[in-house]
């Protein structure tokens, strides 16, 4: 085990170095730059733009270099702890995903907390009581789930709040928190704008968590060490717990790796809609304006996020599972 856990962390570097070079070609892909899109929409609305001033600017943010020395001077920093800078804020990128990094991963935690509190309990009821007045109720809930996009049932709640209520239900704080250093006041009020869009983006993961769980678990339900175990006398918890459970959690297990950045990067449509202050509209933002180095230092984090999951997704599968042999060989 420890040697496998070796292996992968040392497997971790050539990953990220790699997927390092694979964002900053895909940042670069479109024509251009941020400089020549901002020139653009300036000539666009009428107004000229100064060539020395341009060439200046191209000149101090490196645009200038060849793209293998942007990169070098990039990855570099972001060895070093530096993100670069933004040219359209014309601030250190530490400086602005600080907050919205941190309501972000809140949002995240809390969303995963929420989608498996809420699908396991119904998950096992659905398979323990199959073709039950409540395993049909629950499927067709779940379906429905499954149907509506988020950004739609955000919209929902948004017109029922302001119609029925005459509330605004938009943002993670109130408005007089919002630049404000982090106090309790102001962590209560995020906590209590928080359950709002923590519901809207895990309904769709927990009714896909629900159905997937009653399958595994109906299937696992229905081989013989089960009706071995119970022909034993043992009880219907203890052979439900037991093993079957461990092992229809096998796939959860092993999708955790990509949980957390699929909740990140999933999550931008609703916080475009409910005006939530997380990096999702800050990436697509940075995206369209060819902002490269805020616009790379946010897809690393996703990377970073992604391999860190797969590899503690692994360690737990290990453990969870005694038929996974980390060595790859026969088990003597």
């Amino acid at each position: 085990m420890l040697n496998y856990t070796i292996r992968r962390l040392l497997l971790m570097i050539p990953t990220l170095v790699a997927v390092s070079i694979i964002v900053f070609i895909i940042i670069r892909l479109p024509p251009g730059d941020y400089l020549s899109t901002s020139i653009a929409e300036l000539e666009a609305q009428g107004e000229a733009a100064d060539p020395q001033k341009i060439a200046f600017l191209r000149q101090a943010y490196g645009l200038d270099l060849p793209a293998w020395q942007q990169y070098l001077n990039w990855a570099g920093g972001l060895l070093h702890g530096d993100l670069g800078y933004s040219f359209a804020y014309n601030l250190p990128v530490d400086d602005i995903i600080g907050d919205r990094l941190g309501l972000t991963v809140l949002l995240s935690v809390s969303t995963i907390a929420f989608t498996w509190i809420v699908a396991f309990p119904i998950g096992l009821y659905a398979a323990t009581h199959q073709h039950s007045l409540g395993d049909y109720g629950l499927s067709l809930v779940g379906l429905i789930g499954l149907a509506m996009p988020n950004f739609l049932a955000a919209l929902v709640l948004l017109y029922l709040a302001n119609t029925l209520f005459g509330i605004s239900i938009g943002g993670l704080m109130d408005d007089r928190f919002i630049g404000q250093p982090w106090s309790w006041p102001k962590l209560g009020s995020v906590l209590a704008h928080l359950w709002i869009p923590v519901i809207i983006i895990g309904t769709a993961g927990t009714a896909g968590m629900v159905r997937r769980l009653r399958a595994n678990l109906l299937d696992e339900l229905r081989k013989p060490y089960v009706t071995t175990a119970r022909a034993k006398g043992l009880a219907p918890l203890r052979v439900l717990v037991k093993y079957p459970l461990r092992m229809a959690l096998n796939p959860f297990v092993a999708d955790l790796g990509m949980l957390l950045p699929q909740v990140i990067s999933g999550s931008a449509i609703i916080s475009v809609v409910m005006s939530l202050p997380t990096t999702g509209p800050l990436l697509l933002e940075a995206l369209r304006s060819q902002d490269m180095y805020l616009a790379g230092s946010m897809l690393m984090f996703l990377a970073f996020l992604t391999v860190i999951g797969v590899f503690l997704s692994d360690l737990a599968l290990a453990a969870l599972d005694p038929r996974i042999r980390l060595g790859g060989g026969i088990g003597r």
